[in-house]
């Protein structure tokens, strides 16, 4: 632990944002990490609870305790050491993470966790400060090529661990650039893009090599799902080049609202809105092009109240809208979760983003009827009120009214991985339409096809960037396992 009674003697210290006014000028981060005094300060009230909840709160294990005390004795490079031990990409979980782990801190009972996030940061910005970050390549080579399909933190998390114990390894990327939904789908203002190249740099000095703008089948794409390549692999070249192969792709089908009006010129997913302005904002991605949806001066109405809908409504005030609105179809969720109840486990309660702060309305319980529109192009958005009983929705009779709308993003998540990559493999689906595997035993993270494995999104669907590293990780030990016999990997 840190300091015996830090817990009784600090307070919390969060991050702090720049000013509303300063930050939707620009695309850039906005959030400064801590300073070593104050990550000292947050990593002495750790307490010694005994059993450290936030472990297994946390989908890697992190292992928490250990380098926030590091951190409060100023052993910054063993506590970076430590970080790495269990999450290859620090990085971007101490960015864009919800923090599981706080929620399941001891601390969290009274509403006061410790800052593990905010902490979390402070020990990887400083490691790439000082150049801590090396790459590690394997001392030995196996021989054993394996291809990965998709770039985000599943595939890359599998790659770098392959990479490090000897293998060969080809990641297969269908966009012009590598990280998936990380590049694509996150905005720059909460994670810049550099960070995915930097890392991107250290597992190509690893071995690692990337194969950008290349589709793995020729199977068409449904709407909604980005797409830049110039080239196909079939699944049958892959398994006769390769020892192994590991389907790391996202899951992004996304969820449409069938309504009237659906077809209406101004209703867009939400990756239609901000994979373009990703590219715009990374230069070279669209050859100076703009995003072809500008919604300056536009009421946008954001349908949906996750992150990506969140998304939606910074990126739609960096662009000057008229005005944002933001609906979601479940009930308004309480302020305050009630931690003798909720406590260890991650809470409902209600969650406000930075870019809710820069400008929103945002409503619950509402169902969206019909798209209504003036000469092929959206006017306003027909919705109704809804009441929940019993976990049903009915409903309230009489309660219809419209929102002004000149744009409509569907931010309603995500269904599936792209079927065509599947059926093409083979691979067995589970009823949501994902790869059939488990994640224990021998036949973990182990499709019905000989040496084809699966992880992330494409597994478990729609789910955290922490959730597909810590898959990512244990398929790479999965892997090994199947090519050597046995692994040194950590699970």
């Amino acid at each position: 632990m840190g300091k015996p009674t830090g817990f009784l003697e600090y307070q919390r210290l969060s991050e702090g944002y720049a000013p509303v006014e300063e930050r939707l000028t620009h695309y850039r981060e906005f959030v400064p990490h801590l300073t070593d005094e104050q990550a000292k300060v947050q990593g002495a009230r750790c307490m010694d609870c005994g059993i450290p909840f936030c472990n297994n709160g946390c989908p890697v294990n992190n292992i928490i305790p250990d380098w926030n005390d590091l951190v409060y004795t100023g052993n910054w490079r063993e506590a970076i050491e430590v970080l790495h031990s269990t999450n290859n990409f620090p990085e971007f979980t101490s960015r864009i993470c919800p923090a599981p782990c706080e929620a399941a801190c001891t601390l969290n009972i009274p509403q006061t966790a410790v800052g593990i996030k905010s902490i979390e940061r402070a020990i990887i910005d400083k490691a790439g400060e000082n150049g801590w970050v090396v790459p590690q390549p394997a001392a030995k080579k196996t021989g054993k090529k394996i291809a990965v399909v998709g770039s985000g933190p599943a595939g890359l998390a599998a790659a770098q661990q392959l990479a490090r114990v000897g293998h060969d390894v080809t990641v297969f990327e269908k966009n012009d650039r590598v990280g998936g939904l990380l590049r694509y789908g996150i905005p720059d203002f909460k994670l810049d893009k550099r960070l995915i190249d930097w890392r991107m740099a250290q597992m190509k000095v690893e071995g690692v090599k990337f194969v950008t703008g290349t589709m793995v089948t020729k199977a068409a794409l449904p709407k909604g799902v980005a797409n830049d390549a110039k080239k196909t692999v079939t699944p049958e070249q892959l398994q006769k080049d390769f020892d192994a192969v590991v389907l790391a792709g996202g899951s992004e089908a996304p969820r449409d609202l069938p309504i009237p009006g659906r077809e209406l010129k101004g209703v867009h997913f939400a990756l239609e809105f901000l994979i373009p302005q990703n590219k715009e904002v990374n230069s070279g991605d669209m050859r100076g092009n703009k995003n072809p949806i500008n919604v300056r001066g536009k009421h946008v109405l954001v349908i949906g109240g996750g992150d990506t809908g969140s998304d939606c409504v910074g990126t739609s005030n960096r662009h000057g809208a008229a005005s944002v609105t933001q609906i979601e179809l479940m009930p308004r969720p309480p302020e305050q979760e009630n931690g003798e109840l909720t406590w260890p486990y991650w809470p409902l309660k209600m969650r406000t983003s930075s870019s809710h702060n820069e400008g929103c309305e945002r409503d619950w319980s509402i169902g969206t009827k019909a798209f209504i529109g003036e000469k092929g192009v959206l006017k306003a958005v027909k919705a109704v009120r809804l009441e929940w009983k019993d976990g049903k929705m009915a409903e309230v009779p009489g309660s219809e009214f419209e929102i002004q709308a000149d744009v409509a993003f569907l931010a309603m998540g995500f269904l599936n991985p792209v079927g065509g990559v599947l059926d093409a493999f083979g691979v067995a689906k589970d009823g949501r339409g994902n790869v059939k595997a488990d994640t224990e035993g021998q036949q973990a993270y182990v499709t019905d096809v000989k040496g084809v494995f699966a992880a992330g999104d494409m597994r478990r669907g729609q789910s955290l960037v922490v959730w597909a590293i810590r898959e990512g990780r244990q398929c790479a030990r999965a892997v090994d396992e199947f090519l050597m016999g046995s692994s040194t990997l950590p699970r």
